[in-house]
């Protein structure tokens, strides 16, 4: 249930308009992806995915994020999902993406989340365990690997 809320939110926030629409790129790519990571303050999460798109590309990336606020806990994040806003090419979704987020759970737990960079959005969710509260803003980090 928390799961579906956490992605019912996410679309919320792609029709608001508050994630900026794409041009007339038309390449489609998903990622799919592991994460593990803490928080104290200063959040730290590292992980390993492959982006995979419409037009045949291919990619294995690696994956951190990082950033402060009101946060504390340990969690991983596993088989998750990210869907990319379209693009001309798949080196477009390489860089730094701002992000901010809102995180409570215990256990099992479901995460919803929405990064930016530039015209490049990337809606990630995915289910995982640990522990963790609080409220982050910073960076979310693709490369090539």
């Amino acid at each position: 249930m928390l799961r579906n809320t956490l992605l019912s939110l996410t679309a919320a926030i792609l029709v608001m308009g508050m994630v900026p629409q794409a041009s007339a790129a038309d390449v489609r790519c998903e990622m799919r992806f592991n994460m593990s990571g803490w928080s104290l303050f200063y959040k730290k999460s590292s992980g390993t995915g492959t982006i995979t798109c419409n037009n045949g590309q291919s990619m294995n990336v690696a994956l951190e994020a990082r950033g402060g606020g009101l946060s504390f806990g340990k969690s991983t994040i596993e088989n998750g999902v990210g869907e990319f806003s379209p693009v001309d090419n798949i080196n477009e979704l390489l860089g730094g993406y701002a992000s901010a987020e809102a995180h409570a759970g215990a256990g099992g737990s479901a995460k919803g989340q929405v990064v930016t960079k530039g015209p490049v959005s990337l809606a990630l969710s995915g289910t995982g365990r640990g522990v963790d509260l609080g409220v982050a803003f910073g960076s979310f980090i693709i490369s090539a690997r």
